[in-house]
């Protein structure tokens, strides 16, 4: 039996979510390992790529996050195109209730955040930790609990995942860039001008718009600017038409794209990032500030303002439940979003400096707990619904 688009997206996910898994338990593993030490070396590798005068060096951790994840986030890009303009969030009717949901899994995470560490100058920067959603991580659980799971709400939490990207990207732009440089803004407008007008033209060769894109990327990280939202701005020009008899360059490429992030960029991003050591952590290290704040937006804070959202603008005639979801499920998604994992660490890593004394590594202790947390509690809760149903 041939999958449907997106049943076969969903799969893929959450067979991605699976392996994001292991990867991130490895990487605890070895950081709490005798060989902790080679696990911090091979992060900290110098990695240089120059043309005469002009190089970028960074250590290899910086190129997972700044190069890597530059394709993750030019095939979120990709999705949320192809879903505006002819998936499932085409249709009014069905953007409602998860698009409310996501403001307030945004809104009131980063509001129990704030509440911890609104008189820290330097750990309020980490506000945004808890807004985030790790939707392989979550589709990895519902994966694990069985095909008794609705695709309806494998579908919800899928579109207020896409929402959720969205409102990262707008934050990652608003509120993490460095001090600008205007030479280097110029060059990405000039770049997207020119990408802008191969899409009016109809080139459907996806060739130039790759090439342009690598430009893209690099004025974008000399800029100052996040270089992942280089990887946003080049997928809004993929033409999602292609040519007489050709297939759709969008489609192909998210296609192409998919597994090697969902198997390759994704898992390496979660090992290079998810090594906590755990040494001399006790209870006083778990209830600091930054870490606490983060387990109470993703614990308490995506419950509340995911499940209370939705409650409200359903009860308010604005939306309704999908077909064959019930309350329960929908609380238990509420809590499944509470795994913000590999998005909350990629937020962290631009809110906080890497140093020895820097929040970095408390809110890496309050993703884990957090994350861990939720997941478990929305699978029980899941699991529990799905069998009264029976």
């Amino acid at each position: 039996m041939e999958l449907s688009p997106i049943q076969n997206f969903l799969k893929q996910e959450a067979s991605g979510g699976i392996i994001l898994m292991f990867t991130a338990v490895l990487a605890m593993i070895i950081a709490n390992s005798p060989w902790a030490h080679y696990y911090d070396l091979l992060l900290d590798i110098p990695v240089v790529v120059g043309v005469g005068t002009f190089e970028i060096a960074k250590p290899l951790l910086l190129w997972i996050n700044d190069g890597l994840m530059a394709l993750f986030f030019f095939l979120v890009g990709l999705e949320l195109k192809r879903e505006f303009l002819e998936g499932n969030l085409s249709e009014p009717g069905q953007v409602a209730l998860p698009a409310i949901g996501a403001i307030g899994g945004m809104v009131i995470p980063a509001l129990c955040y704030v509440a911890f560490n609104y008189d820290d100058p330097a750990a309020i920067n980490g506000w945004a930790i808890p807004t985030a959603t790790d939707i392989a991580f979550a589709l990895g659980i519902l994966a694990i609990i069985g095909s008794k799971v609705p695709l309806q709400l494998k579908v919800f939490l899928t579109s207020l995942a896409i929402f959720d990207d969205l409102g990262a990207i707008i934050v990652i732009a608003l509120f993490y860039t460095d001090q600008l440089s205007m030479l280097s803004l110029i060059v990405s407008a000039v770049v997207l001008t020119i990408l802008f007008g191969l899409n009016k033209k109809g080139v459907t060769s996806t060739s130039p718009y790759i090439f342009l894109g690598i430009v893209l990327w690099v004025a974008v990280l000399k800029s100052g600017v996040h270089a992942t939202l280089a990887g946003v701005a080049l997928a809004f020009f993929i033409p999602i038409k292609g040519g007489e008899g050709e297939p759709s360059p969008l489609k192909s490429l998210e296609h192409n794209l998919h597994s090697m992030v969902a198997f390759i960029v994704l898992p390496i991003f979660a090992f290079a990032n998810a090594g906590i050591s755990l040494t001399g952590v006790g209870i006083n290290e778990v209830l600091a500030p930054v870490p606490l704040g983060i387990i109470a937006g993703l614990l308490i804070g995506k419950q509340l303002g995911i499940f209370g959202f939705c409650f409200i603008a359903i009860k308010l005639g604005l939306a309704k439940l999908p077909e064959n979801v019930n309350w329960k499920l929908l609380y238990g998604v509420s809590l499944l979003c509470g795994v913000g994992f590999t998005m909350s660490l990629f937020i962290g890593s631009l809110a906080f400096e890497q140093s020895a004394d820097s929040p970095l590594f408390q809110d890496r202790l309050g993703i884990v707990i957090g994350s861990l947390i939720s997941g478990i509690l929305g699978y029980i809760v899941i699991k529990m619904a799905l069998k009264k149903a029976e």
